[in-house]
C-alpha cells in the first residue's frame, strides 16, 4: 500500500473560469474536496507540487491528507485535468475519504521474472498483455501500489488469468475468467506486424503513385497552356 502523503492547500472564496484563471496566475491550480455527505469545498493546491505528484505515477491510488487553515481532510484524487498542449495540470478533484467506505480504482500490473519464463527466454515466445491495469472496489487504506504477476516457468500458450492474480478478497470488478496475458508464439506477432508493415507500405506506394499521377496531370495541363 501507498503511504498517505500531505498536501497543503488554500481555501478559494471564488469559483468559476475568471477565478480559476487568477488562480493559476499565482502559480497554483484549481482543486476540489466533494463527497462524505458534505458540501464541496474548493481549494487551490502548488501547481508544482501537484505536477510532481501527478506525473510520478500513482496519484490516483494515493491517500492525501490534505491541510487547509489548519484543518486536515484525508481524501483521495479522483480525476485531474491536462492542458492538452503543455501538459501542465489544470484542475484536481479530490474525493473525500469517511469510515467503511472503499472506492473503485485502477491498479498497475507488473510483470516480474520474465527471464524465467521459459516461453520467452528459451523459446523466443512473447507475453502479450491484454490487462495493464485491474479495477478493484476496495477500502482506500487497502490499495495496493501494484499487482505482481510472476511469470516463472511460464511456457508458451499460457493464460494468466484475472483468477490466477493476488488481489485483496471480493475486490476485483471484473470476472475472474478475465485474461490478464498470454504467452505467444514467436511468429503470431510476427506475422501481425509484417502485414501491418505490408499494408502501410503499400498506402504509402499508392499514395506516392496518386502524388506523381496529379504532379504530371498538372504539368501536361501547364505545358498545353504554354503551347496555345
Amino acid at each position: 500500500m501507498s503511504a498517505t502523503k500531505t498536501l497543503e492547500a488554500v481555501a478559494r472564496d471564488r469559483v468559476g473560469k475568471g477565478a480559476a484563471r487568477a488562480v493559476r496566475r499565482q502559480g497554483q491550480i484549481p482543486a476540489v474536496i466533494y463527497g462524505g455527505n458534505q458540501a464541496p469545498e474548493a481549494i487551490a493546491v502548488d501547481l508544482i507540487r501537484a505536477r510532481t505528484l501527478i506525473y510520478a505515477g500513482g496519484f490516483k491510488t494515493t491517500l492525501f491528507d490534505i491541510t487547509v487553515g489548519g484543518k486536515k481532510t484525508r481524501a483521495i484524487p479522483r480525476d485531474f485535468q491536462l492542458d492538452p498542449v503543455s501538459g501542465v495540470p489544470l484542475h484536481v478533484d479530490f474525493l473525500r475519504v469517511v469510515a467503511g467506505q472503499t472506492v473503485t480504482v485502477d491498479v498497475p500490473v507488473h510483470f516480474v521474472n520474465e527471464d524465467k519464463a521459459p516461453g520467452i527466454k528459451q523459446k523466443g515466445g512473447t507475453l502479450n498483455i491484454a490487462l495493464h491495469t485491474v479495477s478493484l472496489d476496495v477500502a482506500p487504506d487497502q490499495i495496493p501500489d501494484a499487482i505482481e504477476v510472476d511469470l516463472t516457468g511460464r511456457e508458451i500458450g499460457d493464460v494468466i488469468h484475472a483468477s490466477d492474480l493476488r488481489l485483496p478478497a471480493g475486490t476485483y470488478t471484473g470476472e475472474p475468467t478475465d485474461t490478464v496475458a498470454n504467452l505467444l508464439p514467436p511468429t503470431v506477432l510476427g506475422a501481425e506486424v509484417e502485414a501491418e508493415e505490408a499494408a502501410i507500405a503499400e498506402a504509402q506506394s499508392a499514395e506516392a503513385a496518386e502524388e506523381k499521377a496529379d504532379a504530371d496531370a498538372e504539368a501536361t495541363a501547364e505545358k498545353n497552356e504554354t503551347e496555345e
